[in-house]
């Protein structure tokens, strides 16, 4: 996928993001906590959401998902809450591909009707949508009621008296039935006509993270069964392999290869879906634990997208560093999330466990792949950027943000409420604190103030929350509009480190640059200290920048109000910061 800038990412947790009831009782129903609707994105919120700096906005949890509540009225079966996470229900245990969450729609019976219009409104603000697609597991009860002619069921067609068929969607635990994990009360022990003490399900299947067992662990993913892509049980692989070479290959190339190959049913079903839902206009998907799945059939349904679509934002949860290159040269993916370096590092320095020096490696060990490594600070799965479990406060979190948003070409990805601090302190019932819950009805509080009673203008806000805000739209807007930041890459890290006096060991220090740009970024990590020292531009960039000796301006493109002298002399360049606690600054340069 070709990019000129950079691009942002908005993941919004779709149910909750409209919803302004404050009661936050824990197992509250819609009817005590709310729930947020596709209407409440509104033209206005999109437009404040763009405004921020965003290009993408990824609507979590939109697929119909198995969720507690009746909707037989209008086809739907009722879920059994033993096998579902909370009341709201897990968004990663999908029920049905083909429609959406009924929950998000004012009419549920219109509810494909009601996304489909948000996909126009995103459009027309100029941003573009990428929803979730999880191909490892769905839903215990996988019932689609609304399946375009000619699609199947997954599991429909399957022979059942067996563990493995390539062609079965599930594997199978013959002659046995399934039976409900040793859990906590569902409900929290609240009376619910559909729970029996047992869940029908004969034979059984293989539960969604692999496990084999009849009784599932309540550990394992127990509300889901997994996909069969056509690995054996003794984990061979049963389709065909891309030849040699083919990690240097086109989409069209890959797209090509698959023609007349016969695949494993799943493989079909889910490029179908994919196709469903790129023609209804959405711009691309993120991957649910995507190196589950093998990167062959990764190649085989990303390369159909990108023929429909040659500009889809293809973005994989993946955390195997000796895969990330299969899935993204086979598997043919766009973007893969860096959680275990820079995300696992940037966590590390702020909680003290360890100093920002090895970003420089990290960033290294990744360079022939930076541009596809996704950075980000929060999401749905990770602890709260402010809570008390990562960084602490809204002051602490802003240097990893300056890093995490301009160490590398890569996308960046924010998670609605990140941007007034958010820090998820709420007992949501199923769902626990530092995490916002991705299966209760709850609200969210920080970004509630901003959403003020819909009219988006955070007129609730604290003094604090307006200036994190403020910080988040001024940092993704440079971004997005910084042709630096799509070029090049160096560390004045070791240089600074073993030279400069007064250098701090919790500062951090690198330059980027094109042609018509060029950038100087310095962050303190640590929140206690202002730093005074002269920082040193090796003579290797100067040379690289071709700066002669004389004296240079460098204006923070933050707040613009903050203006230092660079001396360049024999070479080298030279300038005396001063900077405070939990600080960055972008220095731009030009000469006086």
């Amino acid at each position: 996928m070709y990019v000129k800038n950079k691009i942002v990412v908005y993941q919004v947790f779709t149910r909750l993001f409209g919803n302004k009831n404050t009661n936050n009782k824990p197992w509250g129903t819609i009817e005590e906590n709310g729930v947020g609707k596709f209407k409440d994105f509104t033209s206005k919120a999109l437009k404040e959401i763009k405004d921020l700096g965003v290009t993408y906005i990824w609507y979590t949890g939109v697929p119909h998902h198995a969720l507690i509540r009746d909707y037989t009225s209008i086809g739907i079966s009722n879920d059994n809450p033993e096998v579902v996470k909370g009341r709201a229900g897990s968004p990663y245990a999908v029920k049905d591909y083909y429609n959406v969450n009924p929950d998000l729609a004012v009419n549920p019976a219109k509810r494909l009707e009601e996304f489909e219009a948000l996909i126009s409104r995103t459009h027309n603000v100029g941003m573009k949508v990428i929803i979730d697609i999880v191909p490892n597991h769905v839903a215990r009860k996988y019932k689609g009621i609304t399946n375009p002619k000619g699609v199947q069921d997954f599991g429909a067609d399957d022979d059942v008296s067996v563990e493995y068929n390539r062609d079965n969607n599930f594997y199978y635990i013959p002659n046995c039935s399934f039976e409900l994990p040793d859990i906590d009360l569902p409900l929290n022990g609240e009376f619910n006509p559909n729970i029996h003490g047992k869940f029908e399900e004969y034979p059984t299947k293989w539960t969604g993270n692999g496990s084999r067992m009849a009784k599932p662990d309540p550990n394992d993913w127990y509300e889901t069964v997994k996909v069969n892509y056509g690995i054996r049980p003794d984990g061979s692989k049963d389709f065909y392999e891309l030849p040699w070479g083919y990690e240097n290959k086109s989409f069209q190339e890959h797209f090509d290869f698959w023609q007349d190959k016969s695949v494993p049913n799943s493989w079909v079903k889910f490029m179908d879906i994919a196709l469903y839902w790129t023609a209804k206009g959405v711009d691309g998907f993120r991957y649910d634990m995507a190196e589950l799945v093998p990167f062959e059939f990764w190649s085989y349904i990303n390369s159909a997208i990108k023929v429909a679509n040659p500009d889809a934002f293809l973005m994989a949860e993946v955390y195997n560093p000796y895969e990330y290159r299969n899935y993204l040269r086979l598997g043919k993916m766009d973007y893969l999330y860096d959680k275990v370096g820079t995300y696992d590092k940037l966590k590390d320095v702020i909680q003290g466990r360890s100093w920002p020096d090895e970003l420089s490696s990290i960033r290294r060990e990744l360079e022939d792949i930076e541009h596809q490594m996704l950075n980000f600070l929060d999401n749905h799965d990770e602890q709260r950027l402010t809570s008390p479990e990562f960084a602490g406060t809204l002051e602490k979190g802003k240097p990893l943000m300056v890093v995490s948003t301009t160490i590398s070409t890569s996308p960046t990805m924010i998670y609605f409420g990140q941007e007034v601090g958010e820090s998820a302190n709420e007992n949501a019932g199923f769902g626990t604190h530092s995490r916002t819950s991705i299966f209760d009805y709850v609200g969210v509080p920080s970004h509630q103030r901003w959403m003020n009673e819909g009219k988006f203008d955070g007129g609730q806000l604290s003094v604090h929350e307006k200036s994190l805000r403020d910080f988040y739209k001024r940092l993704l807007n440079f971004t997005i509009n910084s042709s630096a930041l799509m070029g090049n890459f160096q560390e004045i890290q070791s240089a600074n480190r073993n030279i400069s006096s007064g250098y701090d060991i919790a500062i951090y220090s690198y330059v980027r640059w094109s042609n018509a740009q060029k950038l100087i970024i310095v962050t303190n990590f640590y929140w206690l200290a202002t730093s005074n020292f002269e920082l040193i531009i090796p003579t290797d960039i100067i040379k690289k920048w071709n700066l002669n000796d004389g004296e240079y301006i460098l204006t923070d493109q933050l707040y613009r109000i903050n203006k230092v002298l660079m001396r360049v002399e024999n070479g080298e360049g030279r300038v005396q910061i001063v900077i405070g606690p939990s600080e960055s600054f972008i220095y731009e340069l030009s000469k006086i």
